[in-house]
């Protein structure tokens, strides 16, 4: 039994966009719904918010999205999915909480299942992730000047990211979704 498995799940949920009840001890495909995905993902500044003007999760899975083949275009506009339901810890928090990646884990699990997606950790998808985050740093991150060590021999692709809103990031993510 994992610690996860230990804990009591039953009042632990959260309240969703669409009024659903997520549980992330025990989520199952029918709590998983693409507009509480979308929505939550377009709400969510990555880096903490530490970035020079909102950029959200959405953004960047459409980003992700289009940097890899067609075949994978789903799994990488729902790679982060997750976090519509957990929230965006950035790397150096999640490498000191192995429960919350366990946990993570699992939601992404069930996500594959609800969409038929078995592929999240596809070297592709990966690839596509590190050149967005080099984007990032790039455009959003001016004042961060050290090099970044997940980033060596990643070159970002010359495209600039222009930040959306919220309400841009969420329509262009459920119109990526219904085109896959």
């Amino acid at each position: 039994m994992t610690p996860v498995d230990q804990i009591v799940t039953s009042n632990l949920y959260v309240s969703t966009f669409t009024g659903k009840q997520f549980y992330p001890l025990a989520p199952t495909p029918d709590q998983i719904d693409i507009e509480d995905i979308a929505h939550g993902l377009a709400y969510q500044c990555r880096f903490n918010g530490q970035t020079r003007y909102f950029y959200s999760v959405a953004q960047h899975s459409l980003i992700v999205a289009d940097l890899v083949a067609q075949d994978l275009r789903m799994a990488a506009l729902l790679h982060d999915a997750a976090e519509a339901y957990m929230g965006d810890m950035v790397k150096p928090l999640k490498q000191l909480f192995p429960l919350f990646s366990e946990i993570e884990s699992k939601v992404m699990s069930v996500v594959g299942l609800r969409y038929g997606i078995g592929n999240f950790d596809d070297p592709a998808i990966k690839r596509a992730d590190l050149i967005a985050l080099a984007m990032e740093k790039r455009d959003l991150m001016p004042n961060s000047s050290e090099p970044w060590d997940s980033l060596k021999g990643i070159v970002a692709s010359p495209t600039r990211i222009t930040p959306m809103s919220p309400q841009e990031a969420k329509a262009a993510f459920l119109k990526a979704f219904l085109a896959v």
